[in-house]
């Protein structure tokens, strides 16, 4: 097998799953005498001069920690120039010559970039700046908003993380006879408030793809054979006439009609835990997959899970076949999306077990 370089980065918001994806793929390029490194911050490091890169080796590494939440190679710098500054300040043609003169100077057969939609979509739209280099992407994000992959890294976990939390709280729940309306990240897509609200048994579940009436939830609540329980909400929802967070604009609604209850918040720790077994296997299908288009030379492609089948698809593919919206972060960029489909079988299941849901599919 002939020698090959191979850089190893990771974008945009972290989860767990990262880790076990750097270690799989590290172990398999020193075992076949390959040279692998990772570059530190994502684009971030890739733009500092020189890039920050470590060597990916037995000792930068260790197996027992692959399991852990976030990335050893961390994934941006508050501090740092990125996309999102640069195309501010009008500087994105500038910003785009550094990252390309940077895989220039390091001299790399093949790149693994594992990020969410928003950096794939990126990836797609300045495909320049990769043209020296393989480009082989893995889909990580606990809102699994990727279009063509059954499954992301980092979501299993943090549906489980979001079940554990709920847990805690039912607990409470009970005591006090109380409500506790439940927020999930979740901007554009309902994903992950959706099946953690399957998974708890949540008396409604609210997400950005489906309308919902505020008194037909409290309607919903008041006729509940208990007292207490787990409103689930994404934080991408919204009440017409009401500001600020979800959970708080439910939590008032809630109180007004005399319900007792409690907004919480598990804010970042849906983005960490120990990475659940299901997301390891995931990360390891990925790292394989991508080990063999890297060996099969292909470039500008991503790896998915279809059917139960690891695959690769183009990067035009993934773009084209989502929900275009414009980027919140990067002025005249757009984000490819996929969402809660009106057909979701969880969306019927959460009905039939009497969950609220909302009232009309946007």
């Amino acid at each position: 097998m002939a020698f090959k370089k191979i850089g190893i980065m990771t974008t945009g918001g972290d989860c767990s799953g990262l880790n076990t994806i750097i270690q799989r793929i590290s172990e398999y390029a020193i075992r076949h005498k390959w040279e692998v490194i990772g570059i530190k911050d994502g684009t971030d490091g890739l733009s500092a001069n020189p890039p920050k890169i470590i060597k990916l080796d037995d000792n930068a590494f260790r197996f027992a920690n692959s399991h852990l939440a976030g990335s050893i190679l961390s994934n941006g710098n508050a501090f740092a120039t990125n996309f999102e500054k640069s195309a501010k300040d009008g500087k994105l043609a500038s910003f785009n010559k550094k990252l390309k003169k940077s895989l220039q100077d390091l001299q790399l057969n093949s790149l693994i970039l594992i990020g969410g939609n928003g950096s794939l979509s990126l990836a797609y739209l300045y495909n320049e700046i990769y043209s020296g280099v393989s480009l082989v992407c893995i889909p990580k994000t606990i809102d699994m908003d990727v279009p063509l992959t059954d499954k992301t890294i980092g979501f299993d976990t943090a549906v489980q993380q979001i079940t554990s939390y709920c847990d805690q709280l039912l607990l409470t729940a009970r005591s006090h006879h109380r409500w506790f309306v439940v927020q999930t990240m979740g901007r554009d897509c309902g994903k992950l408030a959706l099946n953690s609200g399957v998974a708890v048994g949540a008396d409604a579940i609210l997400i950005p793809e489906i309308k919902f009436d505020v008194d037909n939830l409290i309607k919903h609540i008041k006729q509940s054979r208990r007292d207490y329980g787990i409103i689930m909400v994404a934080e991408g929802i919204s009440i017409r006439g009401h500001s600020g967070r979800p959970a708080d604009m439910i939590s008032r609604a809630l109180t007004n009609a005399g319900i007792p209850n409690k907004p919480a918040y598990p804010e970042y720790l849906q983005r960490a835990g120990d990475t659940t077994a299901n997301d390891r296997i995931l990360a390891t299908g990925f790292a394989d997959t991508a080990l063999k288009a890297i060996e099969n030379n292909e470039t500008n492609v991503m790896v998915v899970l279809q059917n139960g089948e690891f695959k690769t698809i183009s990067l035009s593919d993934f773009f084209k076949a989502g929900k275009p919206v414009k980027d919140p972060n990067i002025v005249g960029v757009m984000t490819s999306n996929a969402y809660v489909e009106p057909d979701d079988v969880l969306l019927q299941i959460a009905t039939d077990m009497g969950t609220y849901i909302g009232e009309k599919r946007k």
